[in-house]
């Protein structure tokens, strides 16, 4: 039915764990599901081999080291077991509430690119699957004490195989390649569905390698702007909330109504949207975004010392 594919970083430290837990939960969403972890990082046949994942060690990469998406995504869809995939990234934990969608989805059409947006969680140990409410344990942590990330920040694609047979030699852990994946399907005719009301992917906060010159919010560094000149420009930009359609949280499926409605979702647009959007864009990139990730990096301990986070925290701890 479904084949998930990833590449992760070396296993160890937290990125070690994160991963871990990301890829587990994987496992767990039903059986039929088809793992394809990418690249020989260290640590990942392993890991590849602790949870019986097919491992394809070898990747294109940039000559920076960092790995090229366009190899990932045409092999995966060269050796893919079913006709529907999903990339995600590694560090994303999914709960049967994926499945659900990815049922919801498949029912309605046979041909979609589904996203959705993410919260950013503090997960700091292994989680304990053994545990039966581990789930709804994680999903109420996320909801209380989590945060939703906003539509540009998109960690995973679940399409029909086929629609991206012809990528630009994309940089994976760098800005602006999840919006071309975006741009892709609608210009290509392609229902963009946003579960976004109805899924929480839980993605496991973390950092950033400083070696590649990403700081979180900062879509400058110099990959980001190969990226950005690889899709095509700005023009090429999509964020979530260009979907076509939406996924309600009772799961039935409707036009979606947005203010970023374009050329490719609704015929009734109003004119003015995307010109204002072309206006607030480089704003929201250069100034609030990198403000409003200074914000909650100095505020941090603060909200800790308040209790803020730490209580939700101390009951998720006590359950793995």
């Amino acid at each position: 039915m479904l084949t998930l594919f990833s590449t992760a970083k070396p296993f160890h430290g937290h990125n070690g764990i994160i991963q871990r837990n990301a890829l587990k939960s994987w496992t767990l969403l039903h059986p039929s599901v088809e793992i394809i972890l990418f690249g020989d990082d260290e640590g990942a046949a392993e890991v590849c081999a602790e949870y019986g994942l097919r491992h394809e060690p070898y990747v294109e990469r940039h000559e920076s080291g960092v790995k090229r998406l366009n190899y990932i995504f045409a092999r995966a869809q060269e050796i893919a077991l079913h006709d529907h995939l999903c990339f995600s990234n590694c560090d994303i934990v999914f709960m049967q509430d994926f499945w659900t969608v990815f049922q919801i989805a498949r029912s309605w059409r046979n041909r979609f690119l589904l996203v959705g947006q993410r919260w950013d969680t503090d997960v700091t140990e292994p989680i304990d699957f053994n545990q039966p409410d581990w789930a709804d344990e994680l999903r109420q942590f996320a909801l209380s004490k989590g945060f939703q990330q906003d539509a540009y920040w998109i960690d995973f694609f679940l399409f029909s195989k086929g629609l991206y047979a012809d990528m630009p030699p994309l940089l994976v852990g760098h800005c602006y390649w999840d919006n071309w994946m975006i741009w892709k399907a609608l210009s290509s005719r392609v229902p963009v569905l946003d579960a976004s009301r109805f899924l929480v992917p839980v993605h496991q906060n973390h950092g950033y390698n400083a070696k590649f010159g990403r700081i979180k919010g900062v879509p400058t560094d110099a990959l980001s702007m190969e990226n950005l000149v690889l899709i095509g420009g700005r023009k090429h930009i999509r964020v979530i909330k260009s979907s076509t359609h939406t996924i309600t949280s009772d799961g039935r499926i409707g036009l979606h109504l947005s203010r970023y409605t374009n050329e490719y979702t609704l015929p009734n647009r109003k004119l003015w949207q995307p010109f204002l959007y072309k206006l607030w864009q480089p704003f929201l990139y250069k100034v609030w975004l990198p403000a409003w990730h200074f914000v909650l990096c100095v505020t941090r301990p603060v909200r800790s010392a308040l209790g803020l986070r730490s209580a939700a925290m101390r009951r998720f701890r006590s359950r793995v």
